[in-house]
């Protein structure tokens, strides 16, 4: 008996045809049944179909055209796919949703070149901003300058006198003040470096106006913080955005609490279109500890109970956190973060997390910052015993050779980013040399170690586009187009093991994996209509497939016929 049918009637006769007559005769109709598509469903027990039906916000009946069919009723809206590729839901493992969404907005220096073009563009964006307003944003990357070189305050201050400007480099680990923004925030000759950050200084010891992460708290201190309208407005422009490239959820990682706020009132008006398990930094373990609500509490469209922790910077700033130092940077390490110093500090407030069954996530990214955090993870777990924690560690991104095993045996999930391998490839060898890139974004080895994945973007560190993490995964294929056959190619994945990396893995972190992640009656209906078959196209061909249509608890809620025709 298949699983259209399973749901029909309390009594199924042997005879199809007769099945299908009680099942119309007693069964209510579907407010939704999307039919004609090539649907993949990441259900093991039945990987693909023609034709899914809804009622309410659940998958009632997934099956052949003619078994859905049944499903069909006086006021039930059909879909004809058109052949086209039905996949569950886009779920964002790990986003930073409102920076995001202002990065929309923001000045836009990733793709400049030049020294010049970075300080062109800030200065016309100098001339449009209101007095006392900031330029922020940017998401610059000096790599892609010859030669490279961090920026300084010299290139831009000229251009903006009397504007405060903070940019962040692309990987959120490094930013540049101007001379104005240093001054707003205190910070001269004289300013000592906090710990888990560096002010850059010049051969004299004057700051530079370059900052590196725990020193970038300095100016984040002074900026003026967003009003409620604000940040109304730029969740709403994320919101728009995520539903436009296929993303029904996203875990959100170290949102404010006025964030949670306006996730919530956007709930109750019933406009939140995407699925949020917000995780705020854990640095605030003792807000959600006393509540007692324990992991993944609250409802289908807003959850809180993870916790995101830091240990290190990252590869581009050359503030991940290293066994041996960089290739080109003298006896540089890395740093550990401010929130492990004492390392001590941060065992306290896994311990205290844990104790309250509070999911645990942390940005670890060099090879000593990995292991230091499965050394705390493993000490969590001999105090408190075994449990369905699912510790996680964010990025993943280079593996001591000793640690995939433990990776495995501690039940930790890998979320990681594989845009960012197609990036960082660029520039990794001549940062830490082939032995250790070749355990950089190791995918293929963590599956073959039995590790869950669970894919996302690190929006807006990388585009939020789904199907741009696909290809990357897929090919390995950098950026700068000089591995088109894939950077260490044999770390790469299939498309099958992609997606369910994106849906079905990035539900297991989130403890919602029987709730959404596959297509399946019961779970909610979740789900992305495209223009290719990515299974069946070229793998280069994958970045440019387009979203037709997103639904998200069966409403429609992105159509680009709709928006061709505004």
């Amino acid at each position: 008996m298949n699983d259209a049918l399973r749901l029909c009637a309390p009594v199924i006769f042997s005879l199809s045809a007769l099945s299908v007559f009680v099942c119309a005769q007693s069964q209510p109709a579907a407010d939704l049944i999307i039919t004609h598509a090539k649907v993949w469903t990441v259900d093991k027990s039945m990987p693909s179909a023609e034709a899914v039906a809804v009622m309410g916000d659940r998958i009632v009946a997934v099956g052949s055209n003619a078994e859905i069919e049944v499903w069909h009723g006086a006021h039930t809206r059909v879909i004809d796919a058109a052949g086209h590729l039905l996949l569950p839901g886009f779920n964002d493992a790990h986003v930073h949703f409102v920076s995001g969404g202002q990065q929309l907005t923001n000045v836009q220096l990733n793709d400049a070149t030049t020294p010049q073009e970075f300080a062109r563009r800030i200065g016309e964006r100098a001339k449009i901003t209101p007095k006392g307003e900031w330029i922020l944003g940017g998401n610059w990357d000096e790599t892609k300058w010859n030669p490279e070189q961090i920026p300084t305050k010299e290139l831009i201050d000229p251009l903006t006198p009397d504007t405060p400007v903070f940019v962040s480099r692309y990987d959120g680990h490094m930013g540049l003040a101007n001379s104005v923004a240093l001054h707003l925030a205190g910070i001269t000759a004289k300013t000592p470096d906090p710990p888990g950050g560096t002010i850059v200084r010049d051969a004299q010891g004057n700051p530079t106006g370059a900052l590196k992460d725990a020193a970038t708290d300095y100016i984040d201190k002074v900026v003026p913080p967003l009003s409620h309208d604000q940040r109304l407005k730029v969740i709403q422009r994320a919101l728009a955005y995520a539903a436009s490239v296929g993303v029904t959820s996203v875990q959100h990682m170290n949102p404010d609490y006025e964030d949670i706020a306006v996730y919530s009132e956007l709930e109750r008006r019933g406009e939140l279109t995407t699925r949020i398990y917000a995780a705020p930094l854990i640095t605030q373990v003792d807000d959600q500890a006393k509540l007692g609500i324990g992991h993944a509490f609250g409802g289908p469209y807003l959850r809180i109970g993870a916790l995101k922790a830091y240990a290190d910077g990252s590869l581009g700033s050359g503030t991940a956190y290293f066994y041996e130092p960089f290739l080109n940077q003298g006896n540089n390490r890395g740093l550990l973060s401010d929130e492990m110093h004492p390392i001590s500090l941060m065992r306290d407030r896994y311990m205290k997390a844990d104790a309250a069954g509070l999911q645990i996530c942390t940005h670890a990214i060099g090879d000593e910052g990995i292991s230091t955090i499965l050394d705390l993870y493993a000490e969590v777990i001999k105090a408190h015993g075994e449990a369905d924690r699912r510790l996680r560690i964010e990025h993943a991104q280079h593996m001591a050779a000793k640690d995939f095993d433990r990776f495995a045996q501690l039940h930790v999930i890998a979320s990681v980013q594989p845009y960012h391998a197609i990036d960082d490839g660029r520039f990794a060898e001549a940062h830490i040399g082939h032995d250790r890139a070749s355990r950089t974004y190791a995918f293929r080895t963590f599956l073959d170690h039995g590790v869950r994945l669970a894919f996302g973007t690190d929006w807006e560190v990388a585009p939020l586009n789904p199907l741009l993490t696909v290809y990357a995964a897929v090919t390995r294929a950098t950026l700068d187009g000089k591995n088109p056959g894939g950077w260490f190619p044999e770390q790469k994945l299939s498309v099958a093991e992609a997606i369910e990396a994106y849906t079905m893995g990035s539900a297991y972190a989130e403890f919602q994996e029987k709730e959404k992640g596959s297509i399946t009656p019961g779970k909610l209906a979740d789900m992305v209509l495209l223009s290719d078959d990515v299974f069946s196209i070229a793998p280069e061909k994958i970045r440019d497939a387009r979203v037709l249509k997103t639904f998200v608890g069966g409403k429609l809620i992105f159509d680009v016929a709709a928006v061709g025709k505004q």
